[in-house]
């Protein structure tokens, strides 16, 4: 389990393709105190460290995964916001990821407003059901309080976010684009509701 709160900004420093990707990402990360076998949620995705050494470590990719997340996420020089696995006794200042990707979803707008950046981000059919005003979303592993919401007509949604200057400045929200992609992973609460509503109308 993880809780959105970013604690390094890792590159990729080499991809290695044998069937999977074995992937070596550069971070700053005191690794001698990562273990192998370890956790680390990378962009949102939660990977096992399979090799490390001073400066990096290494995970290893499947294909699913490749196929379920971020388009541009696998190649040379891509930036990955990293957070270690929680503990017990962790402050939880975020809330509750997995790690898991429920879909990517595609930045619309990025316009400054008051001082933060204003995202206006698009998702699919799969995810608007579980995107409210005021919940929580992890936007490539980072957890962020959604603003509005706007259904669209193909079953989709739009919805906004602000980000403030320090959440830019300490994730990869500091570059971003129309068009860029990104994961996105539904609220747990969120998720356990829809699934409880779904079995209601079975029975129903």
């Amino acid at each position: 389990m993880f809780t959105g709160i970013i604690t390094d900004i890792g590159t990729v420093a080499a991809i290695e393709r044998r069937g999977d990707l074995r992937v070596r990402i550069a971070t700053g990360y005191d690794v001698d105190t990562v273990d192998l076998g370890a956790s680390i949620a990378c962009s949102g995705v939660c990977l096992t460290v399979v090799d490390k050494a001073p400066g990096w470590f290494a995970v290893d990719v499947s294909a699913e995964t490749v196929s379920r997340t971020a388009a541009d996420l696998w190649a040379e020089g891509t930036r990955f916001n990293l957070e270690r696995a929680l503990k017990v006794g962790d402050e939880l200042g975020g809330h509750i990821v997995s790690g898991h990707v429920d879909g990517v979803g595609r930045i619309v707008s990025a316009e400054e407003e008051g001082g933060s950046l204003r995202l206006v981000i698009a998702a699919g059919a799969e995810i608007a059901p579980y995107v409210a005003p005021k919940g929580s979303i992890a936007i490539d592993g980072i957890s962020l309080t959604v603003n509005d919401v706007t259904d669209d007509a193909d079953g989709g949604v739009h919805f906004g976010l602000n980000i403030i200057p320090h959440t830019a400045s300490v994730t990869t929200l500091d570059r971003v684009w129309p068009g860029r992609t990104v994961n996105l992973e539904i609220d747990v609460l969120a998720r356990y509701l829809g699934r409880m509503e779904q079995l209601r109308a079975r029975k129903a």
